[in-house]
């Protein structure tokens, strides 16, 4: 594909939907042709988004009629969905339908939870309500591109970010053996996962130099990343995860620490884990333990192991806003349109933000 692909992106206002919109604005193949938002439709972007400015100096926010125009009337385009959760599925099930009216081929990468469960049932029991458009589960599949080598769906549930971080530590240890299926997970996340509205856990005097746990061993991401390792390695495992928020606006750092399934040193399972992601552009895996300065702003994903003997723990960091999300789903829509892996997505880490 040469041409440039028509880009749509839901949910506009948002910290994922921003970050989006600075990865199509460096993308050599995808262009916007438009971003909803129910809630300023016609307003600039540059007015929410104000470094964007240059890039997107009179682009104005649409409404849900004219980005149904867009996916009728373009051939192919591009949908990203930074909707929030239990609204996505509703939304792209409208945007779909119209589409299929009109016989145009939208790819869809939806970046909320709506599409990370293969049923209904597996939704509502961690929601709490009906999935919103349950006929389209379906069509999509939710993985994390380093451990799927092709999309079987037409479109794309992307895992999210603490999902992206943990499966990146987990799943060789499962699908190679390495330790037994009950794995202990601690992670941090600075304060832009939490989204723009400010409350109390993102205000800036109460997360500055602090540092808390939440949701222990009940976080609602956890149950998918339970059903997206085990689609991945085959092993239905065990997440005893432990969040915590941290006192920084990018990134994310999680540990994940298992009994070993036989005696085994550091280097072994280094080698393991290199060989695992060897052809895997944005994961590296180093001796040296991984910092989230090296990875915020970029879509990289940085990984480290120790080991005593018995015990592995993995260390794994990556951005939060971009490989957790944005940048993870441009990463997907890349392979659905049959586009290099890479493109748009190979700047590296800003280093000092």
């Amino acid at each position: 594909m040469t041409h440039q692909v028509p880009t749509i992106v839901l949910g506009g206002t948002g910290y994922v939907a921003g970050e989006l919109l600075r990865l199509i604005a460096g993308h050599p193949q995808l262009r916007l042709a438009g971003i909803l938002s129910d809630s300023q439709p016609g307003e600039p972007v540059a007015k929410a988004f104000g470094h964007l400015s240059a890039v997107y100096p009179d682009t104005k926010f649409s409404s849900i009629e004219e980005i149904e125009q867009l996916v009728a009337t373009l051939p192919v385009s591009a949908v990203f969905s930074a909707a929030p959760h239990g609204a996505s599925a509703a939304l792209i099930d409208r945007l779909l339908t119209k589409a299929e009216a009109a016989g145009t081929k939208p790819r869809v990468v939806d970046i909320s939870a709506d599409y990370r469960f293969a049923t209904n049932e597996g939704y509502a029991a961690v929601y709490k309500h009906d999935h919103g458009a349950p006929a389209r589960l379906k069509q999509f599949t939710c993985a994390v591109p380093e451990h799927l080598a092709s999309a079987p769906t037409p479109h794309i549930g992307h895992p999210g970010c603490f999902a992206t971080a943990i499966l990146l530590a987990s799943v060789p240890l499962l699908k190679l053996g390495i330790a037994t299926p009950t794995l202990f997970v601690s992670g941090v996340t600075g304060s832009t996962g939490a989204g723009r509205k400010p409350i109390e856990g993102t205000h800036h005097p109460m997360r500055h130099s602090d540092l808390y746990s939440y949701n222990a061993l009940a976080h609602r991401h956890a149950p998918e990343v339970v059903a997206v390792a085990k689609a991945a390695s085959g092993v239905d495992a065990h997440f005893a995860f432990v969040p915590h928020s941290g006192p920084f606006a990018r990134g994310i750092h999680v540990t994940v620490q298992a009994q070993l399934a036989k005696p085994a040193s550091a280097a072994e399972i280094l080698e393991q884990f290199k060989d695992f992601y060897k052809y895997s552009p944005f994961v590296s895996v180093s001796v040296t333990a991984p910092r989230i300065k090296d990875v915020a702003g970029s879509n990289y994903a940085r990984l480290s192991v120790a080991s005593d003997g018995r015990t592995v723990a993995v260390m794994s960091v990556l951005d939060n806003l971009n490989k957790g999300a944005a940048g993870g789903a441009v990463q997907w829509m890349n392979r659905l349109l049959s586009l290099p892996e890479t493109a748009g997505l190979t700047a590296p880490a800003a280093g000092w933000t």
